[in-house]
């Protein structure tokens, strides 16, 4: 009985650990934390898929983006360096107060992708 379950636990976290690496390898993710408004720093990767920003927790079950950051409409209110080479960016707008923290590559990667909106679309980079 003992044995069953260890061998369950060891096969639950070898299948956290395979989904957290997938996320972290598939094209087009970077690493990236989430805080929504005063909250957490929660770990995850973010995406970028057609005009939006998704983020998936790194721990978890499922696949599917925990949030969808709209890039219409999006305005960036402050950035600043936290440590251990990671940028928080404050971001507002359309959106709830949500804040974003990268390394410096995909600070310069997110900003690039909001300055790339149509020409229709309303943007504010601080």
């Amino acid at each position: 009985m003992v044995a069953t379950v260890v061998t369950f636990l060891v096969l639950l976290a070898a299948l956290v650990v395979l989904r957290a690496v997938m996320l972290v390898r598939s094209r087009g993710s970077v690493p990236c934390r989430l805080r929504v408004g005063d909250g957490a720093w929660r770990s995850g990767v973010a995406r970028y898929a057609d005009g939006e920003l998704h983020w998936i927790p790194l721990l978890g079950v499922r696949l599917r983006p925990r949030h969808a950051i709209a890039r219409r409409g999006l305005v960036v209110s402050a950035r600043r360096e936290i440590g251990d080479g990671l940028y928080a960016v404050d971001c507002g707008g359309s959106t709830r107060d949500v804040s974003l923290a990268m390394s410096a590559d995909a600070l310069t990667g997110f900003l690039a992708w909001l300055e790339s909106a149509p020409p229709s679309a309303y943007l504010d980079v601080a």
